[in-house]
């Protein structure tokens, strides 16, 4: 599988899991670990949860997922706005971490931006890191001129990844935010990549007309699609066995100028600045 580079050189296969909405009914616990365990046989060994989702059953989901290969894999989380001051970060982390049943986070993100100074959070992660609790840091759902604030801010120009949401219906990162993240070094992790309605998306003529020229389904187009760019990461969530295949072997899809123009006619590119999509 391609891999994206972080800034620190480390890289990180371009393709991963989500999380969000596992963890919410304990009946569905084992199955969706066990979807997780899939991804990773296929290569898919980033996977991304949160203090959020399920109030920290992901976390413990991926506990379950990870238990004897702790090793192989790069795990990402996210800490509440409310939780991002310089003592509430640590306090967070410590919390995640025991759910997760792991001594470091790999990537550890700010989920949106909140009312503590980013200086500070930024510091607090700082802090993390040095005490080898957190590999690497980033943020969520942060626009441009936050990404550009946050660049001002001492050792605000660690930061690892930005995760928004991104997918044929969701291109405004293309005008300015994907290009600044692009020069920085900073990798885009793309959310939702199937969109939050995926019904909506997947009937796409254009998805559709391009799927069948490769013999897949509209939903491997759309996540090959949005691989596209070599800073890019997707992490689709899957809790179906027969889903996870197909999100893996979108991995190995190759699209043409044609397959791209043909989307871009339905599903066009942004002409000018427009609002951070969020969820």
């Amino acid at each position: 599988m391609r891999t994206v580079a972080l800034p620190s050189g480390e890289t990180v296969p371009c393709l991963g899991q989500g999380t969000w909405y596992m963890g919410e009914k304990r009946a569905a616990a084992k199955a969706e670990a066990d979807a997780l365990r899939l991804g990773i046989d296929l290569g898919m060994t980033l996977i991304d949860t949160a203090e959020m989702y399920a109030n920290g059953g992901a976390e413990e989901v991926v506990a379950q997922a990870a238990a004897g290969q702790r090793d192989k894999l790069f795990i990402v989380s996210k800490v509440y706005p409310h939780n991002a001051s310089r003592r509430g970060v640590p306090t967070a982390c410590e919390a995640s971490l025991k759910r997760l049943k792991t001594d470091r986070i790999d990537l550890y993100l700010l989920h949106w931006r909140g009312a503590y100074p980013l200086a500070e959070t930024v510091d607090a992660f700082e802090k993390l890191k040095a005490e080898g609790k957190i590999r690497h840091w980033g943020v969520s759902n942060l626009d441009t001129a936050d990404m550009a604030e946050l660049a001002g801010v001492p050792n605000g120009r660690k930061c690892a990844a930005n995760q928004v949401l991104y997918h044929p219906n969701s291109r405004g990162i293309e005008f300015d935010l994907l290009p600044w993240c692009d020069k920085l070094g900073v990798a885009i992790m793309a959310y939702s990549p199937l969109s939050h309605t995926p019904n909506h998306l997947l009937r796409s003529p254009a998805l559709a007309e391009v799927a069948k020229r490769h013999g897949v389904t509209p939903a491997q187009i759309a996540l090959t699609w949005g691989l596209r760019h070599p800073h890019v990461i997707s992490i689709p969530k899957a809790s179906n066995l027969t889903h996870v295949r197909e999100n893996a072997a979108a991995a190995d899809i190759v699209l043409t100028a044609d397959d791209l123009a043909a989307i871009d006619a339905v599903h066009k590119p942004p002409t000018r600045k427009v609002a951070l999509d969020l969820l």
